[in-house]
């Protein structure tokens, strides 16, 4: 989807849903929030990116022996791509860090394939903490949705784990790419997944990124619970248990900069079926999207303060 496309795609949704909660009483809701709860969920989000950082750290083990950068250059390239999310869908996000890493003395199709891990044990987190909160959610008359939801993005993780786990589904997915008439393409397909392969060696590391990934899911999940305190919104935090993921999961889907627009659409859907109002999970949404960008402002300050070869992810000479 065109760049101008995705601005465009935002712009149009953020209007219907602001509209439709009017506006001026969105902003009076907004300016009316509970600022002690707003700190609360701010602290929360340092957090939640701490770990995010930790965990991807830990993929790295994968990596070429003696390849891997130094822990300082890894969390910048990190916090730099996490601010670089606030203006590109989250898949150029992505590739970005790779790109960064590669830049690094590290083979792109390594970098790729931590990266790639990282998104997916992420992704399985949110099925997690959102599985176990779906007995809660029988009351919301959502079920069925959230259900279907999570299986979807359940079974994206299962063909990421065949693929890691079985040289077969790992041959298959090489042999599948050879219909495609562009020895490039087979080079890179074979590469990245061989570099995914030798996660398959790696059962302690990938159990301890998956344990902070959900612990990450849950954190962000009490995040939007603690802004609904905030804006006065009365519901239980099992409901935001049942609903968050999913939203969290709408947010990867790569249709618009950085969800802006799909995550106002989800939260007034979903919570909104639990019984919250427009105006409030309007606001809600917004501050959600703020407190990402919060998040994300040490990495604008490292790529302020770096010279133009470390923007571009350049050695320095």
């Amino acid at each position: 989807m065109p760049r101008i496309l995705r601005i465009l795609v935002a712009v149009v949704l953020t209007a219907i849903v602001f509209y439709a909660a009017h506006p001026v009483d969105v902003i009076r809701a907004t300016a009316g929030a509970d600022v002690r709860w707003l700190l609360a969920s701010v602290a929360l989000v340092l957090v939640d990116r701490s770990l995010m950082a930790l965990r991807w750290i830990d993929l790295l083990v994968a990596l070429t022996p003696g390849s891997r950068p130094s822990f300082s250059r890894v969390l910048r390239i990190f916090f730099v791509s996490s601010f670089v999310s606030n203006f590109v869908p989250s898949v150029a996000a992505d590739m970005y860090r790779a790109y960064a890493l590669a830049r690094h003395d590290v083979h792109l199709a390594e970098s790729t394939a931590s990266v790639l891990m990282d998104r997916v044990l992420g992704v399985l987190s949110m099925v997690i903490v959102g599985a176990c909160a779906l007995p809660f959610a029988e009351s919301l008359g959502i079920q069925r949705g959230l259900i279907l939801s999570l299986a979807i993005a359940l079974a994206a993780c299962g063909v990421a784990g065949a693929i890691v786990f079985s040289e077969r589904a790992a041959l298959g997915v090489v042999r599948m790419m050879d219909v495609v008439p562009l020895a490039v393409v087979h080079r890179i397909t074979a590469a990245l997944t061989e570099a995914v392969r030798r996660y398959s060696r790696h059962h302690i590391e990938l159990a301890r990124v998956l344990a902070m990934s959900v612990a990450v899911q849950a954190i962000r999940v009490v995040q939007a619970w603690c802004i609904g305190e905030a804006l006065g919104i009365e519901l239980s935090l099992l409901t935001y248990f049942a609903v968050v993921p999913v939203i969290l999961l709408i947010m990867q889907v790569p249709i618009t900069i950085n969800g802006l627009g799909t995550t106002q659409v989800a939260f007034v859907t979903l919570l909104g079926a639990a019984g919250a109002g427009a105006v409030q999970t309007t606001a809600l949404s917004i501050l959600f999207l703020a407190l990402g960008v919060i998040g994300s402002l040490p990495g604008g300050v490292l790529y302020a303060l770096a010279d133009p070869a470390e923007r571009t992810g350049a050695q320095p000479s």
